[in-house]
C-alpha cells in the first residue's frame, strides 16, 4: 500500500512540476473548466475501461498524427495527456489517477504480449488420491488430460 501511494504521489508531483514548467517556460495555456460539468460518472468508467470505443464514439477532441498514434498505439496515455491539459487546473487528483491507471495499464498490457516470453504457469490437479496437491508436470503441452482433471493458470510477471 506504502508503494502505490508512493507512486501517485511521485506521479503527481511530476504533473505537478512538467505543468508549471510549461506554463511558465513555453506559455501553454491549461483548460479551467471542472471535468464533471463536462462529462459524467459513466463517461469515466467507460473511458478507463474501453479508451478507444469512448475516444472514438464520444466529443473528446480529436485529430493530428499525434493523436492517431496516440489513439492506435497508447489510448490510455492519449486519455491521460488530453486530461492533464484540459482538467490539471481544477481537477488534479483525477489527473492523476488517470496516469496513474495509463502507466499501468499500458505497461501491464504490452508485458503480456512480450515474445518468447512465459507469462503464464500452467498447474495441473487430479481428482483422486493425490486430490489438491498439483502434480509436477515438466510442460503443459506434454500432459494429456482426461475427463477430471482440472487445469488452473495463475499469471506470474518475471524480472
Amino acid at each position: 500500500m506504502k508503494v502505490v501511494l508512493f507512486k501517485g504521489l511521485a506521479v503527481f508531483f511530476i504533473l505537478l512540476v512538467g505543468t508549471s514548467v510549461m506554463m511558465d517556460t513555453f506559455q501553454t495555456e491549461f483548460g479551467r473548466i471542472d471535468f464533471f460539468q463536462k462529462h459524467g460518472i459513466f463517461f469515466l468508467f467507460f473511458i478507463s475501461l474501453l479508451p478507444r470505443v469512448t475516444l472514438l464514439l464520444s466529443s473528446v477532441a480529436s485529430g493530428g498524427i499525434l493523436w492517431w498514434l496516440g489513439f492506435f498505439f497508447c489510448p490510455r496515455i492519449l486519455v491521460a495527456s488530453l486530461a492533464t491539459v484540459s482538467y490539471f487546473h481544477t481537477n488534479p487528483v483525477l489527473v492523476t489517477l488517470s496516469w496513474i491507471i495509463a502507466l499501468g495499464g499500458e505497461t501491464m498490457e504490452k508485458a503480456g504480449l512480450g515474445k518468447g516470453k512465459r507469462r503464464f504457469v500452467f498447474r495441473t490437479y487430479r481428482h483422486g488420491q493425490s486430490s489438491g496437491t498439483p502434480e509436477p508436470t515438466p510442460s503443459p503441452r506434454q500432459t494429456t488430460l482426461g475427463n477430471d482433471d482440472v487445469i488452473e493458470a495463475e499469471f506470474t510477471k518475471k524480472g
